[in-house]
């Protein structure tokens, strides 16, 4: 059996984009040259890897069997690339960093770019997304690090550098009838429209996940994407915010923000990557370190 690894690279990139012409973009070859391997890889192996009756390209059971062992063995080829680099002290390739989506985060671009300038022979791709999604590519090897909002607590399984651990708060307008106090229950909240961030994102789990303790069910009227849409929204009237407390600071005067008695769990915002690090993201994370540590994300990072 003659298998190559840009085949097993090729199914693994159609297996998680699902997709054969997002698949080819992704690794840089036309889609029939993605195809053409993957066909050829299904011949080597006798079995079909790839459903190709449906408008996505899902895995068959044999697919399915034959992908852990796919990204364990370019996972192998990658530490044999990085330990031959370790050596000759070469620091090279190509990182893929994510960040929460409508995120500012200058520290973590003041990183970028300081290694950059240290390291131009790596190509850097930046990704936004939501925090879930992000975990899951540095996960499953598809991302190198990413800053990501969660609940409570960095994940599980990666190494992480915790930039902002917060507190929520439901922050009002001036005439809202909650705007005279300084504290409010998830029930109290409960009984008005309430403008969030989507699901998938540190600061909306941390809500569901209170709202699911208390038994309270919340009329999530209006969702944005960006904290300063939900800001906006509600500065308008349209509902109540669900905010971290340096969001709503960035509001005071235009928004009353109220501690939420019962919501326990902070947001987090951090960065994550992989235990196992190439000497490109091994630099990275020292840069990044160095960066937060001078320069805190003062521009509403989003903790999405």
């Amino acid at each position: 059996m003659d298998m190559e690894l840009r085949q097993l690279e090729y199914f693994v990139a159609v297996a998680e984009e699902a997709n054969f012409t997002r698949a080819a973009e992704r690794v840089h070859i036309s889609q029939s040259g993605v195809s053409a391997q993957i066909r050829q890889l299904e011949t080597d192996l006798g079995a079909t890897l790839i459903d190709r009756s449906h408008r996505t390209a899902g895995l068959t059971a044999a697919g399915e069997a034959a992908l852990e062992h796919a990204r364990a063995v370019l996972a192998s080829a990658d530490a044999v690339r990085h330990a031959v680099d370790d050596v000759n002290l070469l620091i090279r390739g190509r990182l893929v960093v994510g960040m929460v989506s409508a995120g500012t985060v200058p520290a973590l671009f003041d990183a970028l770019a300081t290694f950059h300038v240290a390291h131009p022979a790596v190509e850097i791709a930046l990704v936004e997304d939501n925090s879930d999604r992000l975990i899951e590519a540095v996960r499953s090897g598809a991302m190198d690090m990413a800053l990501v909002g969660t609940a409570g607590t960095t994940p599980p399984g990666l190494d992480a550098l915790t930039i902002i651990s917060e507190g929520l708060v439901a922050a009002v307008p001036q005439d809202h009838p909650l705007a005279g106090r300084q504290r409010a229950t998830l029930a109290d909240i409960g009984a008005y429209p309430i403008v969030c961030l989507p699901e998938g994102t540190g600061i909306r789990t941390v809500f569901d996940q209170a709202c699911a303790a208390s038994g309270v069910q919340a009329d999530i009227a209006l969702q944005a994407s960006a904290p300063d849409a939900v800001a906006d929204l509600a500065v308008r009237g349209l509902g109540l915010a669900i905010l971290s407390e340096s969001m709503a600071a960035s509001y005071e005067g235009r928004l009353k923000a109220l501690a939420l008695e019962d919501v326990d769990a902070p947001a987090v915002l951090a960065l994550v990557w992989a235990a196992q690090k190439s000497p490109a993201l091994r630099e990275l994370v020292v840069h990044s370190r160095e960066a937060f540590a001078h320069r805190l994300p003062v521009e509403r990072p989003g903790h999405r």
